[in-house]
């Protein structure tokens, strides 16, 4: 038998979180809510509120020692996507891009040439503010996600 879908939440700054709440209980989804910090989540037995320590990468962590083929990781974290995309789960941004083997490269080394700028002084600015269509993105990625798992297990 088939380990089940998980969907993995890096918690911390994830702003679709409750559209991942009423995703994964529509499909009957284990969801892992994974921080630093105690936060709220819906009193069912689908979601599990996972707080971990503080410090660089322990939610990262906690999440890429669990995450296996078909699960759904949703993350903004780069080098946590490109770990869990090695280990044959899919990783979504909350802006519904996915990460993927062949895009997660490019990624990493825009990340680390941005480190770069930034540690030399430079203000880069941030990203655009999250908007509806993010969100409806986003909604769009998880579903094609969790559709294309369940067309790989038939």
């Amino acid at each position: 038998m088939t380990d089940p879908i998980r969907i993995y939440i890096d918690a911390d700054a994830c702003p679709v979180k409750d559209e991942i709440y009423k995703v994964a209980g529509r499909y009957g989804l284990k969801t892992f809510v994974v921080s630093n910090s105690f936060m709220m989540v819906p009193v069912s037995p689908l979601v599990e509120r996972v707080v971990v320590e503080a410090g660089p990468d322990i939610a990262d962590d906690w999440i890429a020692e669990r995450a296996v083929q078909g699960d759904v990781v949703v993350t903004n974290d780069i080098p946590l996507a490109d770990r869990v995309l090695k280990s044959g789960a899919a990783a979504i941004k909350p802006n519904g891009q996915p990460f993927t083997v062949d895009s997660i490269g490019q990624a990493l080394a825009q990340r680390s040439i941005m480190e770069h700028i930034r540690s030399t002084g430079e203000i880069t600015g941030g990203p655009r503010p999250f908007d509806r269509n993010d969100r409806s993105r986003f909604l769009q990625a998880l579903d094609e996600a969790i559709q294309k798992e369940k067309r790989r297990r038939r």
